[in-house]
């Protein structure tokens, strides 16, 4: 039996914004919006990801999560694509260059929270989970 992360429940201040973060400027998808009398339920899933995340507002503080990662099979373009949608991102910070996967840069959301985004060639010919 498989056991797989689904969701990563990511505080935030502002919701909207955090939509418009997410969705314009990194290009995940707006899997839905809802919302009831007492609660609303914003996911978003990153290209090519099994594992979404829940924009909420809740007892964690926002900007609190530290350490997200996202991998791509190239950090050059990912970086590329991120600069040119107006995310501020490190530079490239090499720690192993003769080892797939040894490549990152980061950036942080409007609120704080901090990712890494890491490069891993193999996930261009093997991915994770198989394209349709």
């Amino acid at each position: 039996m498989d056991w797989t992360l689904e969701v990563i429940v990511l505080p935030v201040a502002d919701v909207e914004r955090s939509i418009a973060f997410y969705r314009d400027q990194l290009g995940f998808t707006l899997d839905h919006d809802t919302q009831t009398p007492q609660m609303r339920v914003v996911q978003l899933t990153p290209r090519g990801s099994g594992c979404s995340i829940v924009l909420g507002m809740s007892q964690m503080k926002p900007g609190s999560m530290n350490g997200l990662q996202l991998v791509v099979s190239d950090a050059d373009a990912a970086r590329a694509e991120l600069l040119s949608r107006g995310v501020e991102v490190s530079e490239l910070s090499i720690f192993d260059a003769e080892r797939d996967g040894g490549t990152f840069f980061f950036f942080d959301d409007p609120d704080g929270n901090s990712w890494a985004v890491q490069e891993m060639k193999i996930r261009a010919d093997k991915p994770l989970i198989p394209r349709a």
